[in-house]
Formats: C-alpha cells, sequence, structure tokens
C-alpha cells in the first residue's frame, strides 16, 4: 500500500467520481481504476460501489476512508514540520519483548534515516505493564493486544500474527511436522508465561475449549530471555507469536505453526490522542506503520498477516 494510493482513494470519495477525480489528479481513468484495484486486491475487500451516478464507499471504504484522511493529515502535518527543520523531541514506544525482537531494530533504524533529531525511547514490558504507561502518558505509542484498557487512545490495527509451538527438536512428544493442532500437544510439557503476563494463555485456552489447567504446563515464566532459556534446556516446549522467533537467530529449536483456526494474536497500534501526540510522536507512528508493513511484505515478520484500518485482512 503506497500513499498515493490513499490520496487517490480519498480524491475520488470526495468527487464521488472517477473521471472527475482523474482529470484532478491528472491520469487518465483506467490508471486511477487500476490502482483503486490494485488496493482493494491487497486489502482484499471492496472499497468502493460503482454506480450509474458515480461510485460511493462501501461500509469498509467509508472506514477506510477515514483513516485514510487522518494518515494522510499526519503524513502532511509531519513533512511539513521535518521540511521546516523543526522536527526533533523525544518519542518513547511501549512494546512487548516478542514484538521487540523484530520491529526495535528496523524502527530504530528508519527513524534515525527519516528524522536524525528525534531521539527514540523504546520500553520493552510485559502488555499489562505497556498498557499502564500508555494510560499514565508515560510512552507516547505501544503495539498492544487488547485495546479494552483504552482510555482515549488512538488504536489502528496492524496485524494478526500466527502462533508458533517452539522447542528442542528431542524433546519428546515434539511434533515433526510444520503445523500441529493444539489438541495434539495435551500431554506435551509447556513452559509459558503466566495468566496475567498478556493474552497467550487465554488464546490457547480459548482455542482448546477448555481451561489452561489441563494444559501440561510445568513452569510459568515471565521473562521472555530466562523462558527460552527453559526451552533450549528442554524442560518443555512453549507457544509464542511469529515475532518471538526473532529471538531464534541460529537457534536449533524448532517452530511448528499451530494450525487451529482461532488462536492467531492480533497487534494493534495505540497512541495518545491525535491532540496530546507531539509532531514527532505523530511522525514516529507513520514510520512504525511503514516499518511493520514493510517486515511483513519482505517476509521477515514470519506468519503475520497485515490487517486494513477497520481490521479486516
Amino acid at each position: 500500500m503506497e500513499l498515493r494510493q490513499l490520496r487517490y482513494f480519498v480524491q475520488i470519495v470526495d468527487l464521488r467520481s472517477m473521471g472527475r477525480a482523474a482529470a484532478e489528479l491528472e491520469m487518465a481513468t483506467s490508471t486511477l481504476s487500476q490502482q483503486i484495484s490494485a488496493l482493494e486486491s491487497e486489502l482484499a475487500t471492496r472499497l468502493l460501489q460503482r454506480l450509474s451516478t458515480g461510485v460511493v464507499p462501501t461500509d469498509a471504504g467509508l472506514d477506510f476512508y477515514r483513516q485514510a484522511q487522518l494518515i494522510l493529515r499526519q503524513v502532511e502535518a509531519a513533512a511539513h514540520i521535518a521540511q521546516a527543520g523543526r522536527l526533533s523531541g523525544d518519542v518513547s514506544v511501549g512494546l512487548s519483548p516478542t514484538t521487540a525482537s523484530v520491529i526495535a531494530i528496523p524502527l530504530l533504524r528508519a527513524m534515525r534515516e527519516r528524522y536524525a533529531n528525534v531521539r527514540l525511547r523504546i520500553v520493552e514490558g510485559l502488555s499489562g505493564h505497556i498498557t499502564h504507561l500508555l494510560n499514565s502518558r508515560q510512552v507516547d505509542l505501544a503495539i498492544v493486544f487488547d485495546a479494552q484498557a483504552a482510555r482515549r487512545w488512538s488504536v489502528q490495527p496492524l496485524l494478526d500474527e500466527d502462533l508458533f509451538l517452539i522447542g528442542a527438536p528431542d524433546l519428546r512428544g515434539m511434533p515433526q511436522g510444520d503445523s500441529v493442532r493444539l489438541s495434539r500437544i495435551d500431554k506435551l510439557p509447556l513452559v509459558l508465561p503466566s495468566e496475567g503476563a498478556g493474552s497467550l494463555r487465554g488464546l490457547v485456552s480459548a482455542a482448546l475449549k477448555r481451561p489452561p489447567a489441563q494444559l501440561n504446563i510445568v513452569a510459568e515464566i515471565d521473562g521472555l530471555a530466562t523462558l527460552f532459556d527453559a526451552v533450549h534446556a528442554g524442560i518443555g516446549a512453549t507457544i509464542h507469536p511469529a515475532s518471538a522467533l526473532g529471538r531464534l537467530r541460529n537457534s536449533e529449536l524448532k517452530a511448528v505453526r499451530i494450525a487451529d483456526r482461532h488462536p492467531r494474536r492480533r497487534n494493534l497500534l495505540a497512541s495518545l490522542s491525535d491532540d496530546e501526540l507531539s509532531p514527532a510522536g505523530l511522525a514516529a507512528r507513520v514510520v512504525l506503520t511503514d516499518v511493520v508493513r514493510q517486515l511483513v511484505h519482505e517476509g521477515i515478520w514470519r506468519g503475520a498477516t497485515l490487517l486494513a484500518p477497520n481490521g479486516g485482512s
């Protein structure tokens, strides 16, 4: 998805006409139509309804239009400030350990490349802690997994992640294939975060349609490094999203995708409300979104599916 496609789409909705929009944009109507078709294909949803009198947005298109307007305003504001040489300051971003393992370094590099005078502070913590920091205005933006505790947040769906069973290949009961259903690993020793550490246990329990007490959980560890030390030691396998695989460089651990339909972790980009975010914060939010999309498109964020602004894939 490109910014120009967002601009094209907004222009069409504003004018309610493909032909008039093409004239305003000084491009052929067929070229504009191809761009919108490509956008709809990428989002896997219909954004515009073509009528004899013109075009109107679908329900999904109207939601997308509102978010596209917001994104374009943020980009324009950030670009104006940057061009004026005034974009500087501090921006703090909250990330869970698994998310940080895949996005932290690319985000740091992208911010240094685009906004060298903005100092980025990354705060890594469990999802409950990150939520608290965002609500108490101690971080400007964060990637979270649940927006129920939001207090005046601006929330944008980012992506869904597959879950993986990760363990030593020689662990007794470790599946040999590329995927497995949760019902087939009820005897496998597991090392998982505790109930209050995030949504992983809830996702697994909901997929099994039974309480997590019926899983063979041999240890609860709320620190990612120590948890993977336990997995490396053969104490048990763990269930984590694809982003945790960023910790497994040069690792001999085996990752098997959970094949059940429902256990996927939704990532949401949450930030302070737009009127509270600084210009540097607005710019960082755009950069973070761009980095996430690049990581998914390049296959670096394994098992991730991008979401449209309305939450659809």
